[in-house]
């Protein structure tokens, strides 16, 4: 049996696949953080704004500027909505990612697995090996201790 350097290269290619997918999952939480940071940022102001327009003071704003008020606080709903949609398709891509991950961890312990019982036997076949030599070399001292 001759030692196959193969399963050991697709183990580490396996384990290279999972690192990169470990790296993109880092990175994909990232960008969920972010975003999540950006729409509770996004809310406060919202909120701020909505209850400048319910405080008092807003009786002394003019017509046009309650209107501009209002267009704004639709454009930060609207952003919103946004950031909703973007964590909504980050979240799934993380899901998809994570299971690709799982499946990208059973073929690298497959691989691992392969390369080390291809190690093992090799290793087992160089035993069994010695041992037969040994077991010649007592014959020969066997036999030459008779003859003498």
């Amino acid at each position: 049996m001759i030692e196959r350097n193969c399963w050991t290269i697709l183990a580490q290619r396996a384990q290279d696949e999972t690192t990169l997918i470990q790296t993109e999952i880092g990175q994909i939480t990232t960008r969920l953080e972010n975003l999540n940071a950006s729409k509770e940022r996004l809310q406060n102001l919202y909120e701020e704004y909505r209850k400048q327009e319910n405080s008092t003071n807003s009786n002394l704003l003019g017509m046009r500027e309650v209107i501009n008020q209002r267009q704004f606080m639709t454009q930060l709903l609207t952003l919103m909505e946004r950031v909703d949609a973007d964590v909504a398709s980050a979240q799934k891509q993380l899901t998809d990612t994570r299971r690709r991950l799982m499946e990208s961890e059973q073929e690298r312990l497959k691989m691992q697995s392969l390369a080390d019982q291809n190690a093992q036997a090799i290793l087992n076949l160089a035993e069994k090996r010695d041992q037969r030599r040994m077991d010649e070399l007592g014959v020969m001292q066997f036999n030459l201790r008779d003859d003498t």
